[in-house]
């Protein structure tokens, strides 16, 4: 009796090893089958970080232009009567400092009249300023997802425009 009890018992021990044998190599294949899937998902939340502090970059950067753009087109900025050429002209000069190695930015700025000042009678003006900014991709899988044509460049274009008024003497 006690030598069946023993076989019992031993068999049954086979049988709980075995089954942890089997166990651990299941784990091992939901993790093969889990974890790429996980680094996408990683991945594409760093990458929309990424492109966040891009944006908020070219947004910056366009404020600063069109506030520098507005100054220099109005009638006594750049020393020459201002207007769009010259504001043109110094915020193109400007963010060729702002971005030295960056041959995918531009800007480009238009003057578009507004309403009748009703203190001074002078029509008046806003400067609408569009920056073009080549955002670059960064991590692997979220960037061919996210990016422009052609898929493999890793650049998302961003388009920002800022309107600004064009500041005016009172008196001329």
């Amino acid at each position: 009796m006690r030598m069946r009890a023993f076989f019992t018992e031993l068999a049954g021990r086979a049988r709980a090893a075995a089954k942890r044998v089997k166990s651990a190599g299941q784990v091992t294949i939901e993790l093969l089958l889990v974890l790429p899937v996980f680094m996408l998902l990683l991945f594409f939340i760093m990458e929309m970080g990424n492109m966040g502090f891009q944006t908020i970059l070219a947004h910056h950067c366009a404020y600063e232009l069109a506030r520098i753009g507005s100054l220099v087109a109005g009638p006594s900025g750049a020393g020459s009567g201002g207007g769009q050429g010259a504001a043109n002209t110094k915020m193109k000069s400007v963010l060729g400092q702002m971005f030295p190695s960056s041959p995918g930015v531009s800007v480009d700025g238009v003057l578009v009249p507004t309403l009748k000042d009703p203190q001074s009678g002078q029509m008046g003006e806003d400067l609408l300023v569009t920056l073009t900014y080549e955002g670059k991709l960064i991590f692997p899988g979220s960037s061919y997802v996210l990016s422009d044509p052609p898929k493999g460049s890793r650049k998302k274009k961003i388009i920002v425009k800022v309107r600004m008024p064009v500041e005016k003497p009172y008196f001329q």
